[in-house]
């Protein structure tokens, strides 16, 4: 079973990455981006899917025209673990 991260170790290790926000009444990590256009939104979202599927562990997004909100959870604990963190630090990596 995947552990759930205390609400100080998730604060501690997005402290390193930009724009990523702990929502507490969700229980997600969370960064929202504004691209030029939507060809260049679709083309980073197509990026993170194909990680995705690598590291088979899928986030919650929204996507309208150049504007893009991404969410990770894992769902095995109900809230954030080392997965999230481990896919929001490989997302920056694009």
């Amino acid at each position: 079973m995947v552990e759930k991260l205390t609400e100080n170790e998730i604060f501690s290790s997005i402290s390193s990455l930009k724009g990523w926000k702990f929502v507490d009444n969700s229980q997600v990590i969370e960064k929202k981006w504004v691209f030029k256009d939507f060809s260049e939104a679709f083309s980073f979202m197509t990026r993170v899917a194909l990680l995705a599927e690598k590291v088979n562990h899928h986030p919650e997004w929204s996507n309208v025209y150049n504007n893009l909100t991404i969410q990770l959870r894992t769902h095995d604990c109900g809230g954030i673990s080392q997965r999230d963190i481990d896919f929001a630090k490989a997302i920056e990596g694009f």
